[in-house]
Protein backbone atom coordinates (compact mmCIF):
# COMPACT_ATOMS: atom_id res chain seq x y z
CA UNK A 1 0.00 0.00 0.00
CA UNK A 2 3.15 2.56 0.74
CA UNK A 3 4.57 1.85 -2.42
CA UNK A 4 1.28 2.41 -4.26
CA UNK A 5 0.45 5.61 -3.04
CA UNK A 6 4.39 7.00 -2.99
CA UNK A 7 4.19 5.57 -6.92
CA UNK A 8 1.56 8.22 -7.45
CA UNK A 9 1.59 11.67 -7.82
CA UNK A 10 -0.91 12.67 -5.47
CA UNK A 11 1.31 10.63 -2.98
CA UNK A 12 4.64 12.23 -3.47
CA UNK A 13 2.58 15.47 -3.86
CA UNK A 14 2.07 14.84 -0.30
CA UNK A 15 5.13 13.68 0.95
CA UNK A 16 6.32 16.85 0.00
CA UNK A 17 4.16 18.46 1.61
CA UNK A 18 4.09 17.14 5.08
CA UNK A 19 8.02 16.77 4.58
CA UNK A 20 7.93 20.65 3.72
CA UNK A 21 5.41 21.21 6.90
CA UNK A 22 7.89 19.69 8.91
CA UNK A 23 10.99 21.78 7.79
CA UNK A 24 8.63 25.01 8.11
CA UNK A 25 8.18 24.32 11.74
CA UNK A 26 12.00 23.91 12.74
CA UNK A 27 12.59 26.93 10.88
CA UNK A 28 10.53 28.58 12.70
CA UNK A 29 12.00 26.88 15.70
CA UNK A 30 15.54 27.95 14.59
CA UNK A 31 15.17 31.73 13.77
CA UNK A 32 13.60 32.36 17.22
CA UNK A 33 16.84 30.37 18.70
CA UNK A 34 19.31 32.66 16.51
CA UNK A 35 17.74 35.56 17.52
CA UNK A 36 19.05 34.98 21.40
CA UNK A 37 22.52 36.45 19.56
CA UNK A 38 21.09 39.64 19.98
CA UNK A 39 21.32 38.90 23.83
CA UNK A 40 24.96 38.15 24.30
CA UNK A 41 27.27 35.71 24.22
CA UNK A 42 26.41 33.96 27.48
CA UNK A 43 22.50 33.70 26.23
CA UNK A 44 23.28 32.41 23.07
CA UNK A 45 25.95 29.72 24.34
CA UNK A 46 23.70 28.65 27.15
CA UNK A 47 21.09 27.97 24.56
CA UNK A 48 22.91 26.16 22.49
CA UNK A 49 24.14 23.89 24.98
CA UNK A 50 20.29 23.54 26.57
CA UNK A 51 19.67 22.04 23.28
CA UNK A 52 22.36 18.98 24.06
CA UNK A 53 20.91 18.34 27.29
CA UNK A 54 16.77 18.26 26.13
CA UNK A 55 15.01 15.64 28.01
CA UNK A 56 17.81 15.11 30.20
CA UNK A 57 17.60 12.60 32.39
CA UNK A 58 15.12 10.60 30.71
CA UNK A 59 17.48 11.23 27.45
CA UNK A 60 20.85 10.70 27.34
CA UNK A 61 23.42 14.32 26.33
CA UNK A 62 22.92 14.74 22.73
CA UNK A 63 20.06 12.39 22.03
CA UNK A 64 17.33 14.74 21.56
CA UNK A 65 19.52 16.74 19.11
CA UNK A 66 20.19 13.60 17.31
CA UNK A 67 16.69 12.70 16.77
CA UNK A 68 15.58 16.00 15.21
CA UNK A 69 18.37 15.79 13.12
CA UNK A 70 17.82 12.43 11.69
CA UNK A 71 13.68 13.89 11.03
CA UNK A 72 15.37 16.81 9.56
CA UNK A 73 17.52 14.54 7.32
CA UNK A 74 14.67 12.32 6.39
CA UNK A 75 12.20 15.36 5.87
CA UNK A 76 14.92 16.79 3.82
CA UNK A 77 15.32 13.94 1.67
CA UNK A 78 11.83 12.83 1.45
CA UNK A 79 11.29 16.24 0.17
CA UNK A 80 14.13 16.32 -2.96
CA UNK A 81 13.19 12.98 -3.74
CA UNK A 82 9.86 13.68 -4.60
CA UNK A 83 10.47 17.17 -5.75
CA UNK A 84 12.69 15.84 -8.34
CA UNK A 85 10.72 12.56 -9.38
CA UNK A 86 7.86 14.92 -9.74
CA UNK A 87 9.68 17.20 -12.21
CA UNK A 88 10.97 14.53 -14.43
CA UNK A 89 7.15 13.36 -14.87
CA UNK A 90 5.96 16.36 -15.65
CA UNK A 91 8.80 16.48 -18.70
CA UNK A 92 7.96 12.95 -19.66
CA UNK A 93 4.18 14.01 -19.82
CA UNK A 94 4.72 16.96 -21.83
CA UNK A 95 8.48 16.35 -24.08
CA UNK A 96 7.35 19.97 -26.28
CA UNK A 97 6.32 22.81 -24.74
CA UNK A 98 2.51 24.21 -24.77
CA UNK A 99 1.04 25.89 -28.10
CA UNK A 100 -0.60 28.14 -26.15
CA UNK A 101 1.41 29.50 -23.54
CA UNK A 102 0.15 29.40 -19.75
CA UNK A 103 -0.77 32.28 -17.75
CA UNK A 104 2.69 33.88 -16.41
CA UNK A 105 3.12 32.20 -12.89
CA UNK A 106 4.25 34.22 -9.88
CA UNK A 107 8.31 34.80 -9.57
CA UNK A 108 7.80 32.15 -6.41
CA UNK A 109 6.49 29.82 -8.34
CA UNK A 110 8.66 29.84 -11.45
CA UNK A 111 11.94 29.65 -9.35
CA UNK A 112 11.04 26.90 -7.13
CA UNK A 113 13.07 24.34 -8.52
CA UNK A 114 16.37 26.36 -8.24
CA UNK A 115 15.47 27.93 -5.13
CA UNK A 116 15.35 24.35 -4.04
CA UNK A 117 18.96 23.38 -5.05
CA UNK A 118 20.18 26.78 -3.71
CA UNK A 119 18.46 26.11 -0.43
CA UNK A 120 20.37 22.20 -0.73
CA UNK A 121 23.43 23.59 -1.49
CA UNK A 122 23.15 26.43 1.41
CA UNK A 123 22.26 23.26 3.37
CA UNK A 124 25.77 21.29 3.27
CA UNK A 125 28.00 24.55 3.22
CA UNK A 126 25.83 25.54 6.59
CA UNK A 127 26.58 22.58 8.43
CA UNK A 128 30.67 22.26 7.44
CA UNK A 129 30.91 25.94 8.15
CA UNK A 130 28.89 26.21 11.64
CA UNK A 131 28.65 22.23 12.58
CA UNK A 132 31.72 20.47 11.65
CA UNK A 133 33.75 23.96 11.38
CA UNK A 134 35.15 22.24 7.93
CA UNK A 135 34.87 25.13 5.94
CA UNK A 136 34.75 28.11 8.74
CA UNK A 137 36.89 31.40 8.68
CA UNK A 138 38.66 32.24 11.40
CA UNK A 139 38.94 29.01 13.10
CA UNK A 140 36.73 27.15 14.44
CA UNK A 141 35.60 26.76 18.24
CA UNK A 142 33.48 23.91 19.74
CA UNK A 143 31.60 25.20 21.79
CA UNK A 144 31.62 28.54 21.03
CA UNK A 145 28.58 29.06 18.91
CA UNK A 146 28.55 32.58 19.52
CA UNK A 147 32.17 33.52 17.94
CA UNK A 148 32.22 30.65 15.71
CA UNK A 149 28.57 32.96 13.70
CA UNK A 150 30.29 36.13 14.28
CA UNK A 151 33.31 34.72 12.49
CA UNK A 152 31.41 33.62 9.39
CA UNK A 153 28.95 37.05 9.37
CA UNK A 154 32.97 39.19 9.53
CA UNK A 155 33.44 38.07 5.45
CA UNK A 156 31.35 39.69 2.41
CA UNK A 157 31.07 35.89 1.17
CA UNK A 158 29.77 34.27 4.90
CA UNK A 159 27.02 37.36 4.49
CA UNK A 160 26.56 36.97 0.67
CA UNK A 161 26.12 33.23 0.78
CA UNK A 162 23.77 33.15 3.57
CA UNK A 163 22.05 36.41 2.63
CA UNK A 164 20.83 34.74 -1.00
CA UNK A 165 20.29 31.81 0.62
CA UNK A 166 17.35 33.54 2.88
CA UNK A 167 15.99 34.78 0.39
CA UNK A 168 15.39 31.98 -1.78
CA UNK A 169 13.96 30.77 1.35
CA UNK A 170 11.37 33.46 1.65
CA UNK A 171 10.35 32.57 -2.05
CA UNK A 172 10.66 28.85 -0.97
CA UNK A 173 8.02 29.40 1.93
CA UNK A 174 5.60 31.91 0.56
CA UNK A 175 4.60 29.23 -2.14
CA UNK A 176 5.30 26.32 -0.80
CA UNK A 177 3.11 26.59 2.69
CA UNK A 178 -0.03 27.65 0.33
CA UNK A 179 0.92 24.41 -2.60
CA UNK A 180 1.29 22.27 0.99
CA UNK A 181 -2.24 23.38 1.87
CA UNK A 182 -3.71 22.91 -1.48
CA UNK A 183 -2.32 19.67 -1.40
CA UNK A 184 -3.19 18.64 2.60
CA UNK A 185 -6.93 19.87 1.43
CA UNK A 186 -6.88 22.77 3.59
CA UNK A 187 -7.50 25.04 0.51
CA UNK A 188 -10.71 26.35 -0.56
CA UNK A 189 -11.88 29.62 -2.61
CA UNK A 190 -13.23 31.09 0.50
CA UNK A 191 -9.73 30.09 2.77
CA UNK A 192 -7.64 31.00 -0.58
CA UNK A 193 -6.72 34.35 0.45
CA UNK A 194 -6.26 34.08 3.78
CA UNK A 195 -3.49 30.80 3.32
CA UNK A 196 -1.83 33.40 1.01
CA UNK A 197 -1.52 36.21 3.18
CA UNK A 198 -0.19 33.55 6.15
CA UNK A 199 2.37 32.40 3.00
CA UNK A 200 3.60 35.82 2.66
CA UNK A 201 4.03 36.76 6.27
CA UNK A 202 5.46 33.62 7.24
CA UNK A 203 7.50 33.79 4.32
CA UNK A 204 8.62 37.51 5.15
CA UNK A 205 9.14 37.01 8.95
CA UNK A 206 11.25 34.17 8.20
CA UNK A 207 13.52 36.27 5.76
CA UNK A 208 13.79 39.49 7.95
CA UNK A 209 14.37 37.04 11.43
CA UNK A 210 16.94 35.18 9.39
CA UNK A 211 18.96 38.24 7.08
CA UNK A 212 18.84 40.19 11.22
CA UNK A 213 21.91 37.94 12.25
CA UNK A 214 24.04 38.54 9.93
CA UNK A 215 22.86 42.13 9.61
CA UNK A 216 23.62 42.47 13.30
CA UNK A 217 27.06 41.34 13.00
CA UNK A 218 27.24 43.60 9.80
CA UNK A 219 26.58 46.89 11.78
CA UNK A 220 28.31 46.11 14.69
CA UNK A 221 25.30 45.36 16.87
CA UNK A 222 26.27 41.86 17.13
CA UNK A 223 30.61 41.60 17.81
Amino acid sequence: MARTVWDSSVGKKTVMAVSGLIMLLYLVVHMIGNLKIFFGAGEFNHYAHWLRTVGEPFMHYEWTLWIVRIVLVAAVVAHAVSAYQLSRRDIRARPSKYVHKKPRASYATRTMRWGGIILGLFIVWHVLDLTTGTVHSGGFQEGHPYQNVVDTFSTWYGDVVYIVAMLALGLHVRHGFWAAAQTLGAGSRTRDRALKAVANVLALLLTAGFIAVPVGVMTGVVS
